[in-house]
């Protein structure tokens, strides 16, 4: 769930609900009919999100329509502009239309193939003009109480299960590295191989005659 705290008067009061705000689920007042999933959300009203027949009650009131895309809540571009700035964030195209999306989506491994990266998340970025990857890193990465994460790469693993994305400082980085050779066991020495030598067959003793 997004937070605003420092520099939060820089932001419309109605983002914060946004983000947080949970959309697809049944309509509590229509959900007896078909494709009535809550998937609107009135930007002046700030509450719940509502479907597409609550519409009525809203009426002259700033909607917009969620969309899903990869399990992920987005919103056209051509409908948020309007009321938001939402410059240097990545833009997408589904469906032919643009889209951006509107929280951070967790990524296991930085993409192959990217230049320029989220300075939130580090998702890929398409990209060289964009410095994040949705609405709520612009947010993030532009608040004041904002702390940068650690880019993990494959060498970091002893930082990959910090959760908070501060980089750990290892007191004992010396003494760690001094124990790695007495950890490592020594290399065996073998004596020199000993040449065996070869036993001379008996002398044949014959079989006495009769």
């Amino acid at each position: 769930m997004l937070c605003l705290q420092e520099g939060e008067n820089q932001w419309p009061i109605w983002l914060k609900p946004l983000l947080n705000q949970h959309f697809f689920a049944q309509c509590k007042f229509h959900g007896h009919l078909p494709r009535t999933e809550c998937k609107m959300y009135c930007l002046d009203c700030t509450n719940d999100s509502f479907c597409s027949l609550c519409l009525s009650e809203h009426e002259n009131h700033r909607t917009i329509q969620i969309r899903i895309s990869s399990y992920h809540n987005v919103t056209k571009v051509d409908e948020i502009q309007k009321y938001l700035d939402i410059s240097s964030i990545q833009t997408y195209v589904i469906n032919s239309s643009k889209v951006l999306f509107l929280n951070e989506r967790p990524q296991s491994k930085p993409g192959k193939g990217f230049t320029n990266a989220c300075m939130v998340c580090y998702r890929g970025l398409a990209e060289n003009c964009f410095r994040f990857c949705s609405i709520g890193c612009k947010v993030a990465g532009t608040s004041g109480v904002f702390q940068k994460r650690v880019k993990h790469t494959t060498n970091d693993s002893d930082n990959s299960n910090n959760s908070s994305g501060v980089e750990n400082n290892s007191s004992g980085a010396e003494n760690g590295n001094s124990n790695l050779q007495s950890l490592s066991p020594p290399t065996p020495q073998f004596p020199p191989r000993s040449l065996r030598k070869r036993l001379r067959k008996g002398i044949p003793h014959r079989a006495p005659f009769s």
